[in-house]
């Protein structure tokens, strides 16, 4: 039995599109912003719960990593984004002191850190920790309003990383003020002069400089600190290409070296 033929999808009854004139009523659109509101405190609320669980594992975790020379320093380096911003060898050569990175949570808003980066003794600089906190600064309301059952208020719904954080920044005692890096790698302008530098310079200019236009905190904290591990192993950070893959299906699973990581991104 021969079949109805249909329109292909370039005729011109086609180009009216069914799905085009679909009209939200109010009553419609206020059940999807509650539905919005509902994912967004449940996720608030798994955030906490998980910074919970998680962060004993990461106290377990801290003395095994640190005793595992420049492990820190290579995971870092493994985060293709943050390797961007420490390209010059003397930032390198800094950044292999570094013996412990540990991430300090706000404990009434879990969203908002301290980043500490903990150092051996070193020709740089004295300090032996370097921190970033990336401070949670409500609006004067906050003060005013009731949590529910769950600790949550309106304004913990309402968070805005731009609005609500103000990143601090920190004196480096270097050693010599002459070799400075921050002073021998400034950060640069655009030729437009906006707000925004267009190099980052030495990578010591994160702590130098209370703001972070390059989210380098953010990479830290959210990717690498949770996933050390697999940064260190050169796992983690980064998208292989086919021949490499082609190439690891082919070969027999074989036994990591812990001192010696394999990494397919560059290592301090």
């Amino acid at each position: 039995m021969a079949g109805t033929k249909r329109a292909s999808p370039g005729d011109e009854d086609e180009k009216s599109y069914p799905i085009s004139d679909v009209i939200l009523t109010e009553e419609d659109a206020a059940k999807l912003t509650q539905v919005r509101k509902d994912l967004q405190r449940a996720e608030v609320i798994l955030e906490r719960n998980a910074q919970i669980m998680l962060t004993p594992v990461y106290q377990k975790r801290r003395p095994v990593v640190k005793a595992i020379p420049k492990f820190w320093p290579i995971a870092l380096m493994n985060h293709a984004m943050f390797a961007i911003h420490v390209q010059h060898k003397a930032d390198q050569l800094a950044l292999s002191y570094l013996e412990d990175l540990w991430v300090e949570r706000d404990s009434k808003e879990p969203r908002c850190f301290t980043l500490e980066f903990h150092f051996k003794e070193n020709p740089h600089f004295t300090n032996t920790v370097l921190k970033k906190e990336y401070k949670y600064v409500p609006s004067k309301a906050v003060a005013d309003e009731e949590p529910d059952a769950e600790g949550l208020t309106p304004s913990a719904l309402e968070f805005s990383w731009e609005q609500d954080v103000k990143p601090s920044s920190i004196k480096i005692e270097w050693k010599d003020a002459a070799n400075a890096l921050t002073k021998l790698y400034p950060r640069e302008k655009g030729e437009d002069d906006d707000d925004d530098p267009a190099e980052s310079g030495s990578f010591f200019n994160y702590f130098e400089h209370e703001d972070d236009p390059f989210e380098i905190g953010l990479n830290i904290t959210n990717e690498v600190f949770p996933e050390a591990v697999d940064y260190f192993l050169g796992e983690a950070g980064g998208d292989l290409d086919s021949d490499d893959e082609e190439d690891e299906e082919d070969e027999d699973a074989e036994e990591i070296d812990l001192e010696q990581p394999k990494s397919k991104k560059q290592k301090v």
